[in-house]
This record gives C-alpha cells, structure tokens and sequence, in this order.
C-alpha cells in the first residue's frame, strides 16, 4: 500500500473539516462557558443544566441529522453543475427545515412531563424545567439555521457558517454571564439565564448567516433572489428520504448519550455532575470529528456527482486515516491529564463538599473517554462518507444496532455492577461496533459502486 496516496488528501480534508470544527467547537464551548458559569453555583445546578440539555439535545439530534441531508444533494449538485437546482435545494431545504423545527418544539414541550416521572433528583428537575421552556422553543431557530449551513457546507464554503457561530457565540456568552449573575440592572436568573443567553443566539444567528451568505460572492446569488419555481416535490421528496433515515440515525448515536445522563441521574446528584464533565469533554473532540464527516460528505458527495468512482473510495480512506490519527491524538490527551480536565469546570472555593468526589469520578470516567477516541472518530467520518453516496437506510440499521442492542444493555446493567463507571463501559461498546459495522458498510458499497461502472 502507497501510504503517500491517502496522505496527500489531508490538507485539503483539513481545509473543508477545519472551519465546521471551529464552528462546532464553538457550539459547545458555549455550553462550556455555561457549564462553569453554573458549575460555580454548586453540583444540583451543573446537573440542573445536563438534564435539561440533554433532554432538549434529544429531540434536536434528531432535526440536525435531518438537516444533514440537504449538504450531499448540494455536493451531488455541484458536481453535475447544476445551478438551478443548487437553488431550489435551499429554498425547500428551508420549508422543510422550518415545518419540522415546530413539530420538534411540541415534542421537546410534550417530553416536560417525563422528567418527574424518571427518577431524577428533585431538586435538579426543578431548576431544569424553566430552563427546558425557553430553550426548547430556540430550536425552532436551529432548524432554519441548519437549512443555510448545510447548504453553505455542501457548497464547500465552511467558513461561513464558522464565522458565524463566531460571531454569535461571543454574544451568547456575554448575555448568558449578566444574566447568570445578575450583573448590573438585570436579575440573577442562575440556570435561567444561561438559557434565555442560549435563546437570543440561536435567534440573532439566523440574521448574521443570511447577511454573510448575502455577502459572498459564490452563494450570494441564491439568498438575495428567489428561484422561478420555489417548490420542487422532487427535492422536498429526495430530503425527506434521505433526512429521516439520517435523523433517526442521530438520535439513536446522540439518544445513547441522552440515555447516559438519565442512567446517571438514577446514581444521584454526584454521578450525574460527574458524568456531564466527561461527556462535556467528549463533545468537544466529537465536533472536531465531525468536521471530517462533513468533509467525507462534501468530498464524497461531489465525486459521485461526477461518477469519479475510484476517485472518491482513495478519498473517503484517506479521511479516514487522518480522522484515526487525531482521534488517537485526544486518546493520549484524555488519560495523561484525566485529573487536571474536571478542574476546568470545578470549584474548590464554591462547589461544596462533593467536589473531590466529583472530580475523582469525572477523571476515571475520562479514561474510558480517551479509549473510545478512535472507535468515534472512525465512526463519523465513514457516516458522513456513507451520506455521501445517499446512503442511509443500512447505516441507520447499523446504529441501532450498535448503540441500542448492544451499547445501551452493557451501559444499562453495568450502571448496576460497576456504577457510572459501567454506563461509560457501554457507551464505549456502542461506539467501537459501529465504527466497524459502518466501515464494513461503506468498504462493501463503494466497491460495488466501481464493479457496477466497469460492467
């Protein structure tokens, strides 16, 4: 094997992933700074705001997923040249992005009742409930700007929607501090202001994309007018396709996350705070591997546009190789500093007595985190390569299959022998059989994608 033939595709794997993770990353270094704004109120708020995140991030796992169909239609587009449809994807993307926005807001408001009903503190279910109400109608908001940044992706231009995630998440952080704590003439909302901050950027950011993709040469012609024919029943039909299939193979991978919270709740206030520390941490090595599964679909996608088979197999490996190497990277990082991590969220001075307990919980935790880098690396990436081709119906099989026949049962029964300490074991279980079933997937597929061309 020439290793020199995957190797040199990484810098303009880098150039596409590198602006999605910045924008992801901003993403959660957002909930991050609202994490240790409310860490520094004490163990019930900290598991006050995973609770209600992780309740809302259920439903909304789904829309994203969703969404995510519109980036390969676009790529796929792009590669046979085809402006005009370029431009009915984004109007309809947007129509249908905006319906299922609101059908998601009912059921996060539908989903309230459930957290009385779940075994989970009651002082944290308190503090969580208000903060559900104002931020679950915010994902309205993400949907519509979901719309335009898959669009923005699949044209290859990430960095707008990176610019304005920027942009937006400075805001979001300033408002979320003077609204935690009460400074100058506003009240102290605590939790409540982290999520009303949270509600005005998701808002402000729909604007702030609008103006940038209006501004850019290549995708100004398609938000400052309209196309002769807006709706287009073939389109809305081929999202709707592939946007199920894909939504529902984000709930079940972020659902099992979702799950590990719930699952730590049921241990009490300190495994649940501690939990939130090492998935917090794994989130943000996630949204960097998210950046090579955007890359894996617009490369991938915009090949088979092109029919340049064998072109996007020597593509699609090399994503994964590089995504492989940075998820071995954060392995290392996770065990070596796995005591010093749980401190950025913590406080000796204000966390109370249950700190240490927290953050001796939080490090072994983190352990299991760094051993299943790889496992998740691998495992976004070849999804997004898998999108790429529209190929979607097998892969959300193989989700299920990985996270809720096998993942969830080890986590489910090993939170009863080993504790929270188990869930982390069945997350890690999850993860590894499906970056291998998913990898076999595409191996098999795009294999018979070339032998199909030559026949």
């Amino acid at each position: 094997m020439n290793l020199s033939q995957y190797t040199r595709e990484f810098k303009q794997n880098l150039s596409l992933a590198w602006p999605v993770m910045i924008g992801y990353l901003g993403q959660v270094l957002v909930g991050l700074a609202d994490n240790i704004m409310v860490g520094k109120l004490g163990p019930a708020a900290l598991a006050a705001i995973s609770l209600a995140n992780s309740t809302i991030f259920f439903v909304m796992s789904f829309g994203i997923g969703f969404s995510a169909a519109i980036t390969p239609l676009v790529s796929e587009a792009l590669g046979m040249n085809n402006k005009n449809r370029l431009h009915q994807i984004f109007y309809n993307g947007l129509l249908v992005n905006f319906i299922m926005g609101l059908v998601m807001v009912l059921l996060i408001y539908l989903a309230i009742p459930l957290l009385k009903m779940a075994h989970q503190p009651p002082e944290v279910v308190k503090i969580a409930i208000p903060y559900i109400y104002w931020v679950g109608f915010s994902v309205l908001f993400i949907m519509i700007f979901q719309a335009m940044k898959q669009f923005s992706d699949g044209m290859g231009y990430t960095k707008i929607s990176m610019n304005a995630i920027i942009i937006t998440n400075i805001i979001n952080i300033a408002v979320s501090y003077v609204l935690i704590y009460g400074v100058w003439i506003f009240p102290r909302l605590e939790v409540l202001g982290a999520g009303l901050g949270t509600v005005f950027a998701r808002f402000i950011i729909i604007f702030i994309f609008w103006y940038l993709m209006a501004k850019h040469p290549a995708t100004k012609q398609y938000v400052t007018r309209l196309p002769e024919k807006i709706l287009n029943l073939e389109i809305i039909k081929k999202i709707l396709s592939l946007g199920f299939p894909s939504g529902y193979q984000s709930v079940f991978e972020m659902g099992i996350f979702t799950a590990s919270v719930w699952l730590a709740g049921t241990l009490g206030t300190i495994p649940q705070a501690a939990n939130q520390i090492a998935l917090q941490m794994a989130s943000l090595t996630f949204m960097i591997f998210i950046g090579f599964g955007v890359a894996a679909t617009i490369r991938i996608g915009y090949r088979y546009g092109k029919k340049e088979y064998h072109e996007m197999r020597r593509i699609a490996f090399s994503i994964f190789l590089e995504s492989a190497v940075i998820g071995l990277f954060f392995s290392v990082i996770y065990i070596v500093f796995r005591h010093i991590l749980p401190w950025i969220y913590l406080s000796k001075r204000h966390g109370g007595p249950d700190v240490e307990q927290v953050a001796e919980m939080a490090a072994g935790l983190l352990v299991i985190a760094g051993i299943f880098q790889i496992s998740d690396s691998i495992q976004v990436s070849v999804q997004g390569a898998l999108r790429g081709l529209q190929d979607v119906k097998i892969p959300v099989l193989i989700t299920f299959f990985s996270y809720w026949l096998i993942g969830f049962p080890v986590a489910f029964f090993g939170a009863k022998i080993w504790g929270v300490y188990g869930i982390w074991i069945g997350l890690l279980t999850g993860l590894t059989v499906a970056a291998i079933l998913l990898f076999l997937r595409f191996h098999y597929i795009s294999k018979k994608i070339i032998e199909n061309e030559s026949t």
